[in-house]
């Protein structure tokens, strides 16, 4: 399965159908992406951190960028929190009258990583998007450190005038 920022689609081994099929046989919820809300404003959210980090690049200024870099790790955190909270209900919270039931078994799939589920392996990896993100994190390190170098020569260039200016 693929979660989209906006959707949820099948894998290659099966279609979103497949999978709620075998998830009925544990108990778990169907998965229906229109009932998902956060499939609806999660856009809206990416296109307004992806706007707001290209305005503040505009700036020059690294305490800025350093700032927004901050608070889209924040809004990574609060994604992933929202995705774990969704994973642990469809995994823990069974239907009593599931043809397949197992006491003290849960069905939570891991939150990033692979992990066995009675005899499936289920793999959460970031993809496209997360990668995307992960680049972000990197691209933006870089430019506020050579922002900050950038910053110090001048201030040693400048420095170095005045101790020239006051020994003459």
């Amino acid at each position: 399965m693929y979660i989209w920022i906006n959707k949820i689609t099948g894998s290659e081994e099966g279609t979103l159908q497949n999978i709620n099929i075998l998830n009925h046989y544990v108990g778990m919820k169907y998965i229906e992406p229109e009932s998902i809300p956060e499939l609806k404003y999660f856009p809206f959210v990416v296109i307004g951190l992806a706007a707001l980090g290209m305005a503040l690049a505009l700036t020059g200024r690294w305490k800025i960028w350093a700032g927004w870099l901050a608070l889209l790790s924040i809004a990574c955190a609060l994604g992933l929190y929202d995705f774990y909270l969704w994973e642990y209900d469809y995994g823990h919270n069974l239907s009593p009258t599931a043809p397949i039931k197992i006491p003290g078994m849960a069905y939570q799939p891991p939150l990033i990583g692979n992990k066995i589920l009675l005899n499936f392996l289920a793999k959460s990896w970031p993809y496209i998007g997360g990668w995307f993100v992960g680049g972000t994190f990197v691209l933006g390190g870089i430019a506020i450190w050579l922002q900050r170098k950038k910053e110090l020569n001048q201030k040693l260039e400048i420095n170095s005038k005045r101790n020239i200016a006051v020994a003459v």
